[in-house]
């Protein structure tokens, strides 16, 4: 962990895996939870780093983080998201064959997943999702679409991804959802934040929109 000040009143922690970084996160909102976390106005976090802005005292807690105990994210949490897919996306059979399984198992193996949203961004609403196993990682397209479905369901590297709206992209496309990921109107506006644990359930007929279970 190495942690470094940013400004008069924010840190960037930097962690060595994307799995640190979403540990020291849930931690993060544990003891803000428990009262037991100095003032932070925001808890941003990104791929391998974490950013807390709005700390009344930076250098403090700097040299508190260094000596905490960060347990691993709780595997089952509350809160859980559902998003209804309907696996039928043109991309499923590459997929398949990146995998070295046949076209029917990839929703059985992503629908079996548990997943979590480590960060969120791109879009309003986009959030990076982990729980797939790295020999399911696939690299994004070699030549990226000009338009991607809002609703798509996709997988680059080692994530999950929904696209909230339509939009350009290089991610390989295996479903759809009508689960709505960005609304202003909603509070809170985005369906997936930081921390949220997320399962995807196999559909044939039109999908529910996505509710927590």
């Amino acid at each position: 962990m190495r942690v470094l000040r940013v400004g008069e009143d924010a840190l960037l922690v930097e962690l060595p895996t994307g799995d640190d970084a979403q540990a020291l996160h849930a931690e993060l909102l544990r003891r803000r939870a428990a009262g037991t976390l100095p003032p932070v106005t925001e808890i941003v976090p990104a791929a391998r780093t974490v950013l807390l802005d709005g700390v009344t005292d930076p250098g403090g807690l700097a040299r508190s983080l260094t000596g905490w105990d960060i347990p691993p994210p709780p595997a089952h949490a509350a809160g859980t998201v559902e998003i209804p897919v309907r696996y039928d996306g043109p991309d499923l059979a590459d997929v398949a064959a990146l995998w070295g399984v046949a076209p029917e198992d990839v929703p059985r193996v992503h629908a079996a997943t548990r997943f979590r949203v480590a960060f969120c961004g791109f879009a309003p609403g986009f959030g990076y999702l982990t729980g797939l196993d790295e020999r399911y990682a696939v690299p994004r397209r070699d030549t990226p679409r000009t338009r991607v479905p809002a609703g798509s369901v996709a997988l680059a590297g080692p994530y999950t991804g929904v696209y909230p709206r339509a939009s350009p992209g290089g991610w390989q496309l295996i479903g759809t959802t009508d689960a709505v990921l960005w609304d202003p109107a909603r509070e809170p506006a985005a369906l997936l934040t930081p921390g949220t644990p997320v399962r995807f359930t196999a559909v044939d007929a039109p999908a529910e929109r996505g509710r927590p279970a």
